[in-house]
């Protein structure tokens, strides 16, 4: 059974007594209306009393309910900043080593380093594309340099893995955009192979 956090437990616990209150204010009413009718204001001042009480406690579970939805949400924004920075450095270091023209095994291993990283934060869409991309990134790094057909490859991983990472940290916006997610990749699949035609 799966534990409860602390404001889950503060949340049960202010339900149970409210629950408390009114079934034992309903029963103080029922004794306090045959002993205090002939007494004037006496029934309505204990309603006022136990309504304040109630409300009070109602109040309390909501304001708990409130901080642990803007804990999770802060929670949400930190890792996707963190995400976004991993995400980020990524690319920064690919376009360094397919700018330099080769790759040699200190690239290689700083790759497999970074999937170190990826894997803590990278959704499983965005782990399979990097591994496609490392795969044809090695075979065209085998010779240490990169042949015009070998740089188109790695381009085109490269777009297909820029595609996956854009899913993953703005997916939702992309889908109330007016432009479909197809037309999106389509576009930056474009952009890529724009940039690969131009003489080098």
């Amino acid at each position: 059974m799966r534990r409860l956090n602390k404001l889950q437990r503060e949340n049960l616990f202010y339900l149970l007594l409210g629950i408390l209150f009114v079934v034992g204010g309903y029963f103080f009413l029922r004794i306090a209306y045959k002993l205090s009718d002939h007494l004037p204001f006496t029934q309505e001042i204990v309603l006022i009393a136990l309504g304040t009480i109630v409300t009070v406690l109602i109040t309390a579970m909501l304001l708990n309910k409130q901080t642990e939805v803007e804990l999770k949400k802060e929670e949400n924004v930190k890792f996707l900043d963190l995400k976004t920075e991993v995400y980020f450095d990524l690319l920064a270091r690919i376009e360094e080593i397919l700018l330099s023209g080769h790759a040699g095994d200190d690239d290689l291993l700083r790759l497999r380093f970074l999937s170190h990283r990826l894997a803590v934060v990278a959704c499983p869409p965005v782990l399979e594309q990097y591994e496609a991309f490392v795969r044809v990134f090695k075979q065209a790094a085998r010779d240490h340099t990169f042949a015009d057909d070998e740089e188109d490859a790695i381009s085109h991983q490269l777009a297909r893995l820029t595609i996956t990472i854009r899913e993953d940290l703005v997916g939702e916006l992309d889908a109330q955009s007016d432009y479909s997610r197809r037309r999106i990749s389509e576009q930056i699949i474009e952009n890529s192979d724009l940039q690969n035609s131009q003489p080098h």
